[in-house]
């Protein structure tokens, strides 16, 4: 398939529980996230019990907390992107207490002094297109509709813990799952901690 940027208007990106659940496997059916298939529960499932909630519940706290195929649904937690009908993409988005251990996370603290059981902020933890329609600028486009969603379901503040990449530095697929420096910053988000040499934790304030 040739990798041919894309215009924004060509993809439709809705809230997952306005997307039906097979579209969502066609994204994460071959995305292998922390040496497992993660269903985007890394952050989500409390301290180190990660490691042994075998995939098929994962999969089933997925599909329970995006509320795939009930568009009256009022809970969501991410975003599924569509491109001429095909689902192309997908980006978790939710409030950041949703997410235990990332709040456990030495990298959220790490020269911050904010109170991480702040309702109002809310974070996007992952990015995943399917493969065969990488590297066409989905992410940045998902990055954008995440801030939309999040400021209309009331959030006073969302984050990113992006990558830092450098132009020749080979950054494997897996890791760039938590989204690019430029990805953030392209979508208006503002550096707020430097945790490590390669990670930066971004926010946007509403």
């Amino acid at each position: 398939m040739t990798k041919q940027p894309i215009a924004a208007d060509s993809l439709t990106i809705l809230p997952a529980n306005r997307a039906a659940w097979d579209d969502l496997m066609a994204i994460l059916g071959s995305a292998r996230c922390h040496g497992k298939f993660c269903f985007c529960q890394r952050f989500k499932v409390r301290d180190r019990g990660w490691y042994t909630v075998d995939e098929e519940q994962l999969a089933h706290n997925l599909r329970t907390q995006t509320n795939c195929g009930k568009p009256a649904a009022k809970q969501t937690s991410g975003l599924v992107a569509y491109l001429d009908n095909e689902p192309v993409g997908w980006c978790s988005v939710g409030p950041r207490l949703d997410h235990p251990n990332l709040i456990l996370n030495r990298m959220l603290s790490a020269g911050r002094d904010e109170d991480l059981s702040n309702e109002g902020v809310w974070a996007v933890t992952c990015f995943i297109i399917r493969k065969g329609y990488r590297n066409r600028g989905y992410t940045y486009e998902l990055a954008r509709a995440a801030v939309d969603f999040a400021r209309s379901r009331g959030a006073r503040a969302l984050e990113g813990y992006s990558m830092i990449t450098h132009p020749g530095q080979t950054i494997t697929w897996g890791e760039l799952h938590v989204g690019s420096y430029k990805v953030f910053k392209a979508a208006g988000f503002n550096e707020v901690s430097h945790p490590s040499k390669r990670r930066v934790v971004m926010r946007i304030d509403f």
